[in-house]
C-alpha cells in the first residue's frame, strides 16, 4: 500500500473534531438556559474573546483554501486586492460603524441586525424585505465553508480508502482523488460537528469554539507555511523558481488597474454581516473593539502572507490543479510535499479549524434572526416561552444546514469567485448602513429604495457573471468584469445613489426619533 493511504493524518483530524464536540460540552455548562444568552451570550464577551470571535468568523475558507487557489492563478496581486485592504477597511469599520451599532443594540436591547434597520426607518415590513435578502447572501457564505472543507480532506485523503470510494473519472480515462474522502461526506462530518455544540451553547459556544479555533489555524498556519518552504528549498528557493518559471505572477500583471482599485470595496462588506452585527452585540463594553481593532489587521497579515505564497509557490514549480480546481492545490501542496503524517493532520485540522470557525456563527446568526424578526414579529414576543424561542432558533438553523449541505453536492465554483459574489451583495448594502447611522435625513423610502435597487442589480450581475456562463459550459478567465471594474462598483453605486436620492426627495424622519441612533452611549 503507498505511503499517501496512511490512515494517520485522519486520525489526527478526527481527534480535532472530537476535541471541538468537547468544548461544546464545556461551554454547556456555562449556558445559562435563556434565549439571551443563547443568541448573545448575555452581552458578556470581554476584549480577547471578541477579538478571537470576530477574527475567525471572519476567516473563512475564502481566506485560506480560495486565497491559495486564487495567488495560483493571478500571482502575488491577490494579497494587495483583499488582504491588504481588508486590514485597513475591516478596523475602521470596527471604528466607525461597529462601536455605535453596539452602543444602539445595547441601548434598545436589540438582537439582530434586522431589528436596528426597523426601528431606525421604523417600518417593520422592512424586515421582511431584509430576512430573505440577508438569508440568501449568507447561504453562499455557508456554501463556501462547506465546499472548502470538502476539497481540503479530499485531497489529503487520497489513496487511503481504495476499495470504499472509487474518486472521479475524466473522460480520458484519468482518475482523480481515487481512494479519498469525497466532499459529501466531509460536508455531512463538519455540520454536524458544528451544530452539535452550538445546540449546546449558542453563540457563546461559537465565540469559545472561534477562539480555539483561531489559534488552532494560525499557529499551524505558520508552521505549514515554515515546512512548506523548507521541503522547496527555503523561501529564496521557491521564490526565485516562481521568477524563473512564472515571472508575471510576482506583480499584478494579471490584474487590470480598475480591477485591482475596485476590489476594495469589497472589504466593506464586514459592516453589513449580520452575523458579525451580532458578535458586536456580546461586547460587554465599548472599549473591547480595542483589541479586536488594532489586532485585526496583523492577524490577517499572518493568515494571508503563507497562504498567497504557497499559491505562487505552487504555480512556480508546475504543480497542476487536480482536476482544474485551484480550491485542490492547498491540499496538494500539504499532501506531497510534507510526508510525515502527523504533520499532515495537524496541518489539515488548522485548515478545518479557520473554514468551521466561520460556519458555527453563521447558523447561530440565521436561527437568532428567524425567531426573532419574523415568528416573534408575527405572533409578539409573549406569545412563546423561552424555552419554544430556542427550539425555533435551532430548528431553523437545521433547514438552513440541510439546505446548504444539499447545495454543496451540485458541481462547485471556485471558492473565491463565489465569495466575492457573496460580499460584494453585502457591501452594496455599506451605504443603508453607514447612512442609518450618520446620516440624518436617510429616510425609510430610501433605505427601501437602496435595498431594491440593490438585489436587482446584483441579481442580474450574478446571474450573467456566474450562473449563466456556468449554465453554458463557460470556463471564465478571471473576474467577471464591468468596464474593467468589479461588478461590486456598479451594485454599491445604484444602491448609495437610490437611498441619497429618495431620501432628499421625501419626507426626512422625524428629529427626536433621529436624534436617538445618532447620539447612542458609547459606555
Amino acid at each position: 500500500m503507498p505511503e499517501s493511504a496512511d490512515l494517520t493524518p485522519l486520525y489526527v483530524v478526527l481527534v480535532y473534531l472530537g476535541a471541538l464536540i468537547g468544548l461544546g460540552c464545556f461551554t454547556s455548562f456555562l449556558f445559562r438556559g435563556t434565549s439571551n444568552d443563547y443568541f448573545l451570550a448575555g452581552r458578556s464577551i470581554g476584549p480577547v474573546l471578541l477579538l478571537m470571535s470576530v477574527f475567525g468568523t471572519t476567516m473563512t475558507a475564502f481566506a485560506l483554501v480560495g486565497s491559495t487557489g486564487k495567488a495560483y492563478e493571478l500571482g502575488a496581486g491577490v494579497y494587495g486586492l483583499m488582504a491588504s485592504s481588508s486590514a485597513i477597511v475591516h478596523s475602521l469599520v470596527f471604528f466607525t460603524i461597529g462601536i455605535r451599532l453596539w452602543a444602539i443594540g445595547k441601548r434598545f436591547d436589540f438582537s439582530t441586525q434586522i431589528q436596528f434597520f426597523r426601528a431606525r426607518f421604523q417600518s417593520v415590513n422592512l424586515g421582511f424585505l431584509l430576512f430573505p435578502i440577508l438569508v440568501g447572501l449568507v447561504i453562499p457564505y455557508l456554501l463556501i465553508g462547506i465546499l472548502g472543507a470538502g476539497a481540503v480532506v479530499r485531497g489529503v485523503t487520497q489513496g487511503m480508502f481504495p476499495d470504499t470510494f472509487a474518486g472521479t473519472a475524466l473522460p480520458s480515462g484519468k482518475v482523480l482523488f481515487a481512494g479519498a474522502v469525497p466532499p459529501w461526506v466531509t460536508g455531512l462530518v463538519v455540520c454536524c460537528v458544528v451544530l452539535f455544540y452550538i445546540f449546546t451553547g449558542g453563540l457563546r459556544a461559537a465565540a469559545w469554539a472561534n477562539a480555539f479555533q483561531t489559534v488552532v489555524f494560525m499557529i499551524t498556519g505558520v508552521i505549514a507555511f515554515v515546512l512548506i518552504s523548507d521541503a522547496l528549498g527555503g523561501a529564496s528557493a521557491a521564490s526565485e523558481q516562481v521568477l524563473a518559471n512564472t515571472p508575471d505572477l510576482v506583480g499584478r500583471e494579471r490584474i487590470g488597474k480598475l480591477q485591482f482599485l475596485t476590489y476594495g470595496l469589497v472589504p466593506l462588506s464586514v459592516g453589513m454581516f449580520p452575523h458579525l452585527f451580532q458578535h458586536w452585540l456580546t461586547a460587554r463594553s465599548a472599549k473591547s473593539f480595542r483589541l479586536t481593532a488594532v489586532a485585526h489587521p496583523i492577524f490577517i497579515m499572518i493568515v494571508w502572507v503563507p497562504c498567497i505564497l504557497i499559491g505562487i509557490w505552487a504555480a512556480g514549480m508546475g504543480m497542476e490543479a487536480p482536476g482544474g480546481n485551484p480550491n485542490a492545490i492547498l491540499p496538494k501542496m500539504v499532501g506531497s510535499l510534507l510526508k510525515d503524517p502527523y504533520l499532515t493532520g495537524l496541518l489539515t485540522a488548522g485548515i478545518l479549524a479557520a473554514i468551521m470557525s466561520s460556519l458555527d456563527s453563521q447558523f447561530v446568526c440565521l436561527g437568532t434572526m428567524f425567531t426573532h424578526d419574523i415568528v416573534l414579529q408575527i405572533r409578539g414576543k409573549d406569545s412563546f416561552t423561552d424555552r419554544q424561542k430556542l427550539w425555533m432558533g435551532r430548528s431553523f438553523i437545521v433547514a438552513i444546514v440541510a439546505v446548504t449541505y444539499g447545495l454543496s453536492l451540485l458541481q462547485p465554483p471556485k471558492i473565491f469567485d463565489l465569495a466575492v459574489w457573496c460580499f460584494s451583495g453585502f457591501a452594496s448594502l455599506f451605504p443603508l448602513v453607514c447612512a442609518a447611522v450618520y446620516w440624518r435625513r436617510a429616510t425609510k423610502a430610501g433605505a427601501y429604495a437602496s435595498i431594491l435597487v440593490m438585489i436587482t442589480s446584483w441579481t442580474y450581475l450574478f446571474y450573467r457573471g456566474l450562473i449563466e456562463p456556468a449554465m453554458n459550459g463557460i470556463e471564465l478567465e478571471g473576474d467577471y468584469l464591468v468596464g474593467g471594474m468589479m461588478p461590486v462598483t456598479l451594485i454599491f453605486a445604484a444602491s448609495a445613489l437610490a437611498l441619497i436620492l429618495v431620501s432628499l426627495l421625501t419626507n426626512p424622519p422625524p428629529k427626536d426619533h433621529v436624534d436617538s441612533f445618532m447620539i447612542p452611549r458609547t459606555r
